[in-house]
């Protein structure tokens, strides 16, 4: 998994399957979210998502009140994320 960001916008490249996965993305979105509250993420093409990731983006949802537009490249993590009653929260679209 690779990740970048360019202002409020991070994207998310390859598979989110792991610990350290979770890390560099809760790390990279928690120096961003620092200094805006709205957050653009783009998952460009990974199958799923943790568990951990989902909870940790639940939590800068509904307790730091940081707003969050996802756009998902993967039609299965998009189907997930529905199943998962997650569209609404997420903001997500298919990319």
């Amino acid at each position: 998994m690779e990740i970048t960001s360019s202002a409020n916008t991070i994207e998310i490249t390859g598979n989110i399957k792991s610990i350290s996965d979770f890390s560099k993305i809760k790390s990279l979105i928690d120096g961003v979210i620092a200094t805006h509250k709205s957050v653009s993420i783009h998952i460009v093409d990974s199958l799923s998502i943790t568990s951990s990731v989902i909870g940790y983006f639940n939590k800068i949802i509904l307790k730091d009140k940081i707003n969050i537009d996802m756009r998902v490249g993967n039609q299965q993590l998009m189907d997930l994320i529905d199943d998962l009653s997650l569209t609404s929260t997420f903001k997500a679209r298919k990319a």
